[in-house]
């Protein structure tokens, strides 16, 4: 066998570490088989590239072997194959956890048992002992709150025992393990919340869960949201169908969650031995924890000892390393799925729920706003582009929740020097669906004679050409509006505010923003989903058409035969790859070098290490340089968890410096 390679997988340095939980094949009260296959699963996990194991509780026994935990045979023959496992996964940062009955001072414990480098490290004990229906485990167990000394002998040296006991990834700067068993969970204040709130982010659970009609489901939600709870990982671990079926069955349930979301699970009822792996983002956690003041402001409870037990677990710590031959392909690739568009809702079978939600969000927030200053009619700049579109269906159904007439809503079409024919027509169309009155407003003279007055050249297709058409069209919408008594529905979207795509005191002003929270991916997601579920017929040809029509501010007169000369990704870069760098900075507060990282593996095939690092550049650049647009931004709805409101969730100094973010940039080849 070859050594392991140094190069963990994926890279500590982005904050991934991979956890495995195992589901080893065994046979009650037969010590010796048992260590073999944890021995085998654990090679198994390394080899794959796990960080840290976990075994299911007394998985070194059998959970089913009763009155036998009293016999000294077994007792003792535990802790000889407890030497024998540790021996044997010596391997390279691998933390491994089983589950055994031990025997100190007279009483007996059920514990689960952290092993690295030879060594035995740590031993938890289980604090919430079962005792009702099928479970009857303080006939044989004590529980770990009543244990009158925190270290025993177990091998060369004493190994600390106790349920404070911690265990720093130290290869993974960040990383903290922290262990529970069974029942613990299940408990009205399971001990994981203590080991979270003192710094564990990764947290193991021991378990021989037995199966009953409805308890998988039940079982899968509370592990995830205990991981939601806790902003942590969670990884669990049943015994499987080798356990005695003599008045239960065991499953051997593994899931692993983290921060809410399920990574991986097994399948249940399997005699043979299962394996499933995931990669944890450390990183991201941590964040989350950052940005959480409840998270921040807590404390563990009394019980729970302020100053917890921290053993390192790290490659210093290895007395004899093993070897295995490391899984190319499979140990080298991200176990975890990088959505290319965060946005957009993945689960397409919750699309219907997601979508309506995120329009009653819109127009519940508009309603709310024309209910307060009982105004009856709105603007609108109807270009037949996407941001317009969806402001258009997010009004009239706020008008239908505040039992108002569509007469009411004002769609104004302004063309100007770069207007298509398919926009013009498609904003007329739709608008003549819908039954709502359409003005058609021309720029295109009040435009140069604004050109005349200040001295503008109009063939010079500068910045001052672009902006005094959405200038004068801002003031169209304004003055109308006062003429009609409402005020101006905005269209601009969160990516534009992001990359500060807007002409200020233009498009970037209005008197409610209904698209604010919605970045551009989701805007045309939204407008799919509405020409599929919300409409029929001519409408949702039309919305089809503007969801497949190229963005642009149609701000630069067309070419010869009538055609777009600007397109908005031709300039500031593909949306697609914008939004997916908000949602990583933003949200996650990842450094640049992990931002790459990801979309490396989010757009494999789709877009090369250079393009990607060109657009994340001018991401930055643009996101730190338009920072005062934000800051006086019109009120919106926050749709999402990302939202750039100064009011809401981002605060920021309009003159803060990007150097930082791009030094780290600076030194990756193109």
């Amino acid at each position: 066998m070859s050594s392991v390679s140094s190069s963990a997988a994926p890279p500590s340095q982005f904050g991934f570490v991979r956890v495995a939980s195992a589901v080893p094949e065994h046979r009650v009260a037969d010590v010796d088989f048992n260590a073999q296959q944890i021995i085998d699963l654990s090679i198994q996990a390394a080899a794959r590239g796990a960080r840290v194991v976990v075994f299911p509780e007394l998985s070194v026994t059998g959970y089913t072997t009763a009155d036998l935990f009293y016999q000294s045979a077994l007792l003792d023959g535990t802790r000889q194959a407890l030497l024998n496992i540790a021996q044997a996964t010596a391997l390279p940062n691998l933390l491994t956890v089983v589950g055994a009955p031990l025997e100190v001072h007279g009483r007996i414990y059920n514990c689960a048992i952290a092993m690295q480098g030879g060594s035995i490290v740590g031993i938890v004990p289980k604090t919430y002992l079962p005792s009702t229906n099928e479970y009857y485990e303080k006939r044989w167990f004590t529980p770990g709150t009543n244990a009158p000394f925190s270290a025993i002998d177990l091998g060369p040296h004493p190994v600390s025992f106790g349920l404070n006991l911690l265990f720093p990834l130290s290869d993974v700067p960040g990383a903290v393990v922290g262990i529970e068993i069974c029942e613990d969970v299940w408990a009205v204040n399971p001990p994981s919340g203590d080991q979270a709130l003192a710094g564990a982010n990764i947290l193991l659970n021991l378990s021989a869960s037995d199966e009953l009609l409805g308890k998988a489901a039940y079982r899968s939600e509370l592990v995830r949201t205990q991981a939601a709870r806790c902003l942590a990982a969670y990884v669990y671990s049943a015994s499987g169908p080798g356990e005695s079926t003599t008045d239960m069955v065991f499953g051997g349930h593994a899931l692993i969650a983290e921060n809410g979301s399920m990574l991986a699970e097994s399948e249940r009822f399997r005699f043979d031995s299962q394996l499933i792996l995931a990669d944890i983002d450390v990183d991201r956690l941590n964040h989350e924890r950052r940005t959480n003041s409840s998270f921040s402001f807590g404390s563990p409870s009394k019980a729970f000892v302020m100053k917890p037990t921290r053993i390192e677990t790290s490659v210093e710590n290895i007395n004899s390393v093993g070897s295995v031959t490391r899984v190319e392909g499979v140990s080298d690739k991200l176990l975890r799925s990088v959505p290319r568009m965060p946005f957009v809702p993945g689960d397409k079978s919750k699309r219907d729920e997601h979508c309506h939600e995120i329009l009653a969000i819109q127009s519940t927030g508009l309603a709310k706003r024309l209910r307060h200053t009982g105004v009856k009619h709105v603007t609108l700049g109807l270009s037949g582009g996407l941001d317009s579109t969806l402001a258009l269906l997010v009004i009239v159904s706020a008008f239908a929740r505040a039992n108002l007439p569509l007469t009411g809503i004002h769609a104004i079409t302004m063309p100007g020097f770069g207007t298509t024919v398919r926009t013009k027509s498609n904003a007329e169309k739709l608008a003549e669906l819908l039954g709502l009155n359409l003005r058609t407003v021309s720029i295109n003279n009040a435009v140069r004679q604004h050109f005349r007055d200040i001295g503008h050249d109009e063939e010079d297709h500068d910045v001052t050409f672009e902006n005094a058409q959405a200038r004068e069209r801002t003031q169209i919408l304004m003055d109308v509006a006062n003429e009609i008594g409402g005020f101006v529905v905005g269209t601009g979207d969160l990516s534009e505010l992001a990359l500060g795509w807007m002409t200020f005191n233009a498009d970037h002003m209005s008197m409610y923003h209904v698209n604010a929270g919605v970045p551009k991916t989701l805007v045309r997601y939204m407008i799919e989903w509405c020409a599929e579920t919300q409409y029929t017929g001519e409408v949702s040809q039309v919305l089809r058409d503007i969801a497949d029509t190229p963005i642009t501010p149609e701000l630069v007169p067309l070419d010869d035969t009538g055609n777009l000369k600007q397109q908005t990704e031709d300039t500031i870069g593909p949306y697609i790859l914008h939004d997916f760098f908000l949602f990583l900075v933003v949200r996650n507060g990842f450094a640049p070098k992990k931002v790459l990282y990801l979309a490396q593996q989010a757009f494999a095939g789709e877009f090369d290490n250079a393009i990607l690092l060109k657009w994340l550049k001018n991401f930055y650049k643009r996101f730190f340089a338009n920072q005062f647009k934000r800051s006086v931004m019109p009120d919106g709805p926050k749709v999402g968890t990302v939202a750039l409101s100064p009011r809401g969730d981002w605060r920021m100094a309009s003159d803060a410096s990007v150097a930082l973010w791009l030094r780290e940039l600076a030194d990756i080849s193109q």
